[in-house]
């Protein structure tokens, strides 16, 4: 009779066990489920972005270019949207005005004091602008990237800087995604 009660009360364990597994798991699943989606990152309502010539209050001449084409070609490549060079045909607006353009000494040279390694850094603000809605997208949004460079090395400011260009130009793609 022992044997039988203690079968009864095992059966009755394992049965609770799967019971609360089944439970976890099902809550494990729904939770790591919420979140995910099959939508676009960027707005729907946004087919063609007008590019403006980023505006250029730096002493550093030249960096206003190298960004605005980096951005036109990330645009292209990893968004849904055409460039379009008529403000009239176009669904947005993208503009900005780079505010800094410097470089820093990363490391010197004990012996002499020159500098080793060099950093240029860029800061922009961005406004991105729904032409047909008259919506601000982004709304003077800082923006800011950096590459490091060497003169050791043969490389120079004007180097760094296209770098430096291309990772704001692939910041400002970043901040056109949709919001979560």
């Amino acid at each position: 009779m022992k044997k039988e009660s203690r079968s009864h009360s095992e059966n009755n364990f394992h049965g609770k066990l799967v019971i609360t597994l089944v439970g976890i798991l099902f809550s494990v699943v729904l939770c790591g489920c919420s979140g995910y989606s099959n939508e676009s990152l960027y707005p729907k309502d946004v087919e063609s972005v007008c590019l403006q010539m980023f505006e250029n209050d730096s002493f550093r001449r030249g960096v206003e270019y190298e960004l605005s084409d980096a951005l036109a070609k990330r645009i292209e490549a990893q968004t849904p949207y055409k460039i379009i060079s008529s403000r009239d045909r176009a669904d947005t607006i993208i503009s900005g005005k780079i505010t800094n353009a410097d470089a820093s000494v990363l490391t010197l040279d004990k012996e002499t004091g020159r500098a080793i390694e060099k950093e240029v850094r860029l800061v922009a603000l961005v406004k991105w602008q729904n032409l047909k809605t008259g919506e601000l997208l982004l709304d003077n949004v800082p923006v800011s990237a950096a590459a490091g460079f060497s003169e050791w090395q043969n490389q120079s400011f004007d180097y760094a800087a296209g770098l430096a260009a291309n990772k704001l130009a692939q910041r400002i793609v970043e901040l056109m995604e949709k919001k979560w």
